[in-house]
């Protein structure tokens, strides 16, 4: 093969993936859905860190119910965090934290941490990848997409790229992912709007200006001279090691973490300079379907270093903006594609499950833990699922529209409906921000009787005003009915619901009337 036919295989278009230094970069293309999150024609500096827990993460051992401990150390005797040894969190007796996540408890402690409880989605998928794409598309559990939601909001910030980029205006990448090829998050409807930096090795390798060896032979000579060629025509790839040139001291990160590898890049990034406004990191190991603990001691095992690692990372990432008075700036969140299942199995693990909480973390999120502590039945068996609380794009959505200031109008566009807004931003960050973290707490907004019930039951619920969605969800997640999805008046209503044909067993209704949510159980008998 020659030079000339090899090129053109490797790059069909001017725009293609290339290579630079071991990063694998792909141009990161305009979207309705990622204008909004990065705030280019919003005029705001704000900027997002995703942290992606690839695997799915055990949540219940994450955030502990501690009020409800009991059915929580009979539901996975052989794995538990012993009541002692949960971390506890300021104002929050109900809830703690794995005791391996001391700087996560720290941050909560000084207000600079959000929980969102049990975040998942209608009829939950239980495969990694198929999860992993309901994430980053931001769709329904039975409709396949494409494009990512962050993709999606930078083609509409940025409807004209990759012609005219990059350029005095926007002349940085539109986002960067470090620790994989660029995900289906980051694609647009016609291009891929990030680039990616494969690893942290090849981050400093570029910053150094020090190329990876390629191997001996004719490919390895193909192989420098393309990534000359990208090298000369990689406008970024300036941008990047200028950006890196101006900031010489850190505040120290965790050594051997991955995670705090990755993140120090982006605190570094971020105030040398680039535009950027969406950056991904990722740490994997989560699917603990085995010797998720060690038997004699559960605080210590895979899934504790895998909570110290993610902790340590994000406390460390914390206070490097601080130490580089960026904090104000920047706000993250984490997610995994799916929690796990209530009850343990014999293995000393947990398997794929359903809902899961999240953080959000920064110096301008509304702390507090948002929702409440799972409900976790009397004699749960291995099929129950921790239902949903929250949908995970109303956590997308009020990011969009809070912390980047985007339009209504634009975020159901990114989204494809109207999703909750919900009051994890201080309100400072965007007019449209929301204070109250606990606005339902405490107060019963829905109900059935009889419950338990053999037929039927009455169903009576409370609003506040505007848009009511009441669901019906088996035990494992998966929706049962809409009962209610419309709009009402303030007041109190009744409806009737017929569960006649329904299996006798727990079932879960799910109340949401703009920020509010409330979940309550049923008990179906024969």
């Amino acid at each position: 093969m020659n030079r000339r036919n090899f090129l053109s295989g490797m790059f069909p278009t001017l725009m293609a993936p290339s290579v630079i230094n071991g990063f694998s970069v792909r141009p990161v293309s305009p979207s309705p859905y990622l204008d909004a999150l990065l705030g280019y024609a919003t005029e705001t500096d704000h900027v997002l860190v995703v942290i992606q827990m690839n695997g799915g993460n055990d949540g219940l051992n994450m955030v502990i119910p501690r009020s409800s401990y009991s059915a929580y150390f009979n539901a996975r005797t052989n794995i538990a965090i012993p009541e002692s040894k949960i971390l506890t969190l300021n104002g929050k007796a109900e809830t703690g934290l794995h005791p391996s996540m001391t700087g996560m408890q720290s941050l909560y402690n000084d207000g600079k941490l959000a929980i969102v409880q049990a975040v998942g989605y209608p009829n939950p998928n239980f495969s990694h990848f198929r999860a992993t794409d309901i994430w980053m598309s931001a769709t329904d559990s039975n409709v396949v997409n494409s494009s990512g939601w962050g993709g999606r909001y930078l083609s509409e910030e940025y409807p004209n790229f990759p012609t005219g980029y990059p350029n005095s205006a926007m002349p940085d990448p539109l986002a960067i992912q470090i620790g994989s090829v660029t995900s289906l998050m980051l694609q647009g409807p016609a291009f891929n709007m990030g680039m990616s930096i494969t690893n942290p090795t090849s981050f400093y390798n570029l910053v150094n200006g020090i190329q990876d060896p390629a191997p001996p032979g004719n490919a390895g000579k193909e192989l420098t001279y393309i990534r000359t060629v990208a090298q000369q025509t990689q406008q970024y790839a300036t941008v990047i090691k200028d950006a890196a040139a101006k900031v010489v001291v850190q505040n120290p990160y965790p050594t051997g973490n991955n995670l705090g590898d990755q993140l120090k890049i982006v605190a570094r990034l971020i105030k040398g300079g680039l535009k950027t406004r969406v950056y991904m990191c990722s740490i994997g190991g989560f699917d603990t379907h085995s010797l998720q603990v060690v038997a004699s001691d559960t605080t210590t095992g895979t899934h504790a270093n895998l909570m110290k690692q993610l902790s340590d990372a994000v406390k460390a990432f914390m206070d490097d903006l601080k130490f580089l008075q960026i904090d104000d700036r920047v706000m993250g969140m984490t997610f995994s594609e799916f929690g796990r299942r209530i009850k343990s199995n014999s293995s000393v693990g947990t398997d794929h499950g359903a809902a899961a909480p999240l953080f959000v973390f920064g110096s301008k999120v509304s702390p507090g833990v948002l929702g409440v502590n799972p409900t976790i039945p009397t004699n749960v068996t291995v099929n129950d699922n921790i239902p949903y609380q929250y949908d995970f794009r109303s956590v997308y959505g009020t990011l969009l529209q809070n912390w980047f200031c985007a339009g209504t109008t634009t975020v159901q566009t990114v989204l494809f409906r109207n999703f909750q807004n919900l009051p994890l931003v201080q309100s400072a960050a965007c007019t449209t921000g929301l204070d109250d973290l606990n606005q339902s707490a405490g107060e019963t907004l829905i109900v059935s009787y009889p419950n338990p019930f053999t037929a039927s039951t009455k169903i009576s619920f409370k609003t506040t005003g505007g848009h009511v969605l009441i669901q019906v969800l088996d035990n494992q997640g998966r929706l049962i009915a809409n009962l209610v999805d419309k709009e009402y008046l303030q007041g109190k209503y009744e409806i009737q619901f017929n569960g006649e044909t329904l299996i006798p067993g727990v079932y879960y209704l799910r109340f949401q009337n703009g920020p509010l949510q409330q979940v309550k159980s049923m008990l179906k008998l024969r």
